[in-house]
């Protein structure tokens, strides 16, 4: 079918010449408009001289659940500053194979759905998809305003299986991920003080994490004013690991020959690890009777509570009694894998009192950790890591 006069607004400068359908689809050719003048797609300026023209092959939205091509006659124009050109078309980037409708529609939906998802809902390859998904990415991320941060919050997560990781970098006042890397040592966090320069490293003044010696001495090498404050949540789910884990096995071992005793203990686990006040009232009797019958469990329980309190706003000098207080407690209890806690903790006793001045903790990183886990359980994982960290950033931009 051919029709010279067929103009549609869907291709503004552009008129449909002729239309097919094919096994493949539906195949429209289109030609300039007689009365469209031609621009250069460098400068944008008006072009009258037309130096040739060539057809490009390009995908258009879907319609009516059929694929569509579109045979696009271009022209190559000369252009007085830029010189042989191709034109410009308001609906097609240069050397793009799929209209500018079409990118918008399947960036849109790849913030919603996996890739193959989309794939199926454009009909597009996924390699087409990926691209188009990165050069949104890239847009958005360059259109953020410069950071300026002045406190951080520093944290890992899981990236894949076998005890691999990756780092993430808040700034603690727009709640912006500044940064992403595969990693947690000195060296795979060194490229972000880096990039972050030493003018902007010389205004952090605080920056939370949990106990890594390699944060805090990278910290401490880039930015030489900072405090580091330990989080509370991470250090409390240390000592449940090192200390009332151990004892609780400890104990679950003495009964050995006490079969029921045993599977008491052994039972007990969630409960001592669980706060006071999150105990299901139904259990609390079994959580009194299981402290009851062992002392060192007990102990480490009680001394739990005791630790938290090093974590409330109070002045320096009384601070410097309760921990003072808590480590003579600590030394006194004759059990064993506490008393290793306890030496261990002693050398971070001045992240922990910078609390006192930066009330600062790593539970909002925490919870941006939670959603970065469901990003990556609904694209069933990542294979381009670079690209997985474009992601995230450009899923939190901060607050405006």
């Amino acid at each position: 079918m051919q029709d010279n006069n067929l103009d549609l607004p869907f291709w503004e400068g552009f008129g449909v010449w002729n239309f097919d359908r094919r096994a493949d689809g539906i195949w429209i050719s289109l030609i300039p408009r007689a009365n469209s003048p031609a621009s250069c797609s460098k400068c944008d300026a008006r072009c009258d001289q037309v130096h040739g023209t060539y057809w490009r092959t390009v995908r258009e939205m879907p319609m009516f659940g059929e694929t569509v091509w579109l045979q696009v006659r271009l022209r190559r124009v000369k252009c007085g500053q830029c010189g042989t050109c191709a034109e410009r078309v308001s609906w097609l980037d240069r050397h793009a194979r799929v209209t500018k409708r079409l990118a918008d529609f399947t960036g849109l939906w790849c913030d919603k759905l996996p890739v193959a998802h989309v794939c199926k809902l454009t009909g597009l390859h996924w390699e087409t998809v990926r691209r188009i998904e990165r050069q949104r990415l890239s847009a958005q991320l360059d259109a953020l305003p410069e950071a300026q941060p002045t406190k951080l919050v520093m944290d890992e997560f899981a990236l894949f299986k076998g005890h691999r990781y990756a780092t993430v970098v808040l700034d603690g006042d727009s709640r912006q991920v500044l940064w992403v890397g595969e990693g947690r040592s000195r060296q795979a966090i060194r490229p972000f003080f880096e990039w972050l320069g030493a003018e902007r490293c010389a205004r952090i003044q605080a920056v939370a994490m949990d106990m890594n010696t390699a944060f805090d001495l990278e910290v401490k090498k880039h930015c030489r004013k900072a405090k580091v404050v330990y989080d509370l949540f991470h250090v409390i789910a240390k000592y449940g690991r090192e200390v009332i884990d151990r004892v609780r096995v400890d104990e679950a071992n003495r009964h050995r020959n006490d079969k029921p005793a045993r599977q008491f203990v052994k039972r007990g686990r969630w409960l001592v690890l669980r706060n006071p006040q999150n105990v299901p009232a139904d259990q609390v009797p079994v959580l009194e009777k299981l402290l009851a019958a062992n002392r060192d469990l007990m102990t480490v329980y009680v001394m739990k509570a005791s630790l938290k309190e090093l974590w409330q706003p109070t002045c320096p000098w009384s601070w410097r009694a309760a921990w003072r207080n808590w480590l003579a407690m600590a030394q006194a209890s004759n059990i064993e894998s506490l008393q290793r806690f306890a030496r261990r903790l002693s050398l971070y006793w001045r992240g922990i009192l910078a609390r006192m001045h930066w009330p600062m903790h790593t539970g909002q990183l925490e919870g941006i950790n939670n959603r970065i886990k469901v990003m990556k359980r609904m694209a069933y994982g990542y294979r381009d890591s670079e690209f997985f960290f474009m992601k995230i950033k450009a899923a939190f931009p901060g607050n405006p």
